[in-house]
């Protein structure tokens, strides 16, 4: 047991954690900063809703469809010469995170108006009644009646996130998944597998259990 633990660079696992960890970080930001305004304009335009534009809807709505149906591994591959015109480079943590941006936006869009599509609408009305134009219907009636479910949009997307953070090792990405596929798979060393699989599953279960009790903490208040 000694042997397999003493065998490892822990230096290596510890780097690929925080690049790991910086992937996650960056790409979520960005996913939710652009993701959270499309499933706004997604749940505006839908029909019978404040913007009542059904084109507008389904014309995004193709976009959001079309994107999601991409395996994420050929996504990563479509779009090495974006991401290489746009960082400089396909590699590393750099490189890998247009393409999670990029594939985990839309799939955040549908969860931001789904959670939408769960507040009452009748409070939209009142809100509308009582004088409110968009934007204050938006931030002040939507936003706050759909927050628990924001929450739990986020947390379901962190954990796509690592899964594809994992899953972009193959080309070279960075962080656990490439230390699991240059050591563990391609070398043969069952102990780096073993520890970068146990680490990306502790890594799920902290993000699981902040966004439960996230949302318990706001369903209270």
């Amino acid at each position: 047991m000694l042997d397999f633990f003493n065998s490892l660079n822990w230096d290596d696992i510890g780097q690929a954690c925080l690049d790991t960890l910086s992937m996650l970080g960056i790409s979520l930001g960005f996913t939710v900063l652009f993701g959270l305004p499309l499933g706004i304009v997604l749940y505006l335009s839908s029909q019978s809703r404040l913007l009542n534009a059904p084109v507008l809807y389904r014309l995004l709505s193709l976009c959001v469809n079309v994107v999601r149906s991409l395996p994420f591994i050929i996504l990563l591959i479509v779009l090495i010469p974006f991401t290489t015109l746009l960082t400089g480079t396909a590699l590393g943590v750099v490189g890998t995170i247009p393409p999670l941006v990029v594939g985990c936006t839309p799939f955040f869009a549908r969860l931001v108006e789904t959670a939408l599509r769960e507040v009452d609408y009748g409070l939209v009305e009142a809100a509308g009644s009582m004088g409110g134009n968009t934007r204050q219907i938006i931030w002040h009636t939507l936003l706050p009646e759909s927050r628990t479910g924001l929450i739990a949009a986020v947390t379901v997307t962190a954990i796509v996130l690592v899964d594809y953070t994992a899953m972009a090792g193959v080309i070279g990405g960075g962080g656990l998944g490439d230390l699991a596929i240059r050591f563990g798979y391609q070398r043969f060393q069952t102990n780096v597998m073993v520890v970068t699989v146990v680490l990306l599953i502790a890594l799920v279960q902290a993000l699981q259990m902040s966004g439960d009790r996230l949302v318990r903490h706001f369903s209270r208040h």
